[in-house]
């Protein structure tokens, strides 16, 4: 899993029930459209998000219709493990209690 991705997750799973649009996640994140939209498309192929096109007639709102992406509960799920997964790697292994060169002498 790239840190795009991962950068990506943690977004959406800030609101995981919210309905995310392209140039939403754009602002929120800083991945540029050629990179965030292809791991849209891998995660939705995955199962991890589900989309559909927003309910708007176009002429009313001056604009297309917006696809949404939502976490599917599955994908919500996986995203949770995979950042976790990720930070305890990231986290430095346990060392043993230093010990100055006084008390080794003692």
């Amino acid at each position: 899993m790239t840190t795009t991705t991962l950068k990506l997750l943690a977004q959406m799973l800030e609101e995981p029930t919210w309905e995310w649009y392209g140039f939403d996640l754009i602002d929120r994140t800083r991945i540029k459209s050629g990179t965030l939209y292809p791991i849209l498309i891998r995660l939705e192929k995955a199962g991890w998000l589900g989309s559909r096109l927003e309910d708007v007639d176009p002429h009313v709102v001056g604009r297309p219709a917006r696809r949404l992406y939502s976490l599917t509960g599955e994908g919500e799920r996986l995203a949770r493990a995979e950042l976790d997964s990720h930070l305890k790697d990231l986290a430095p292994a346990v060392a043993p209690p230093r010990v100055s060169p006084r008390e080794r002498l003692a």
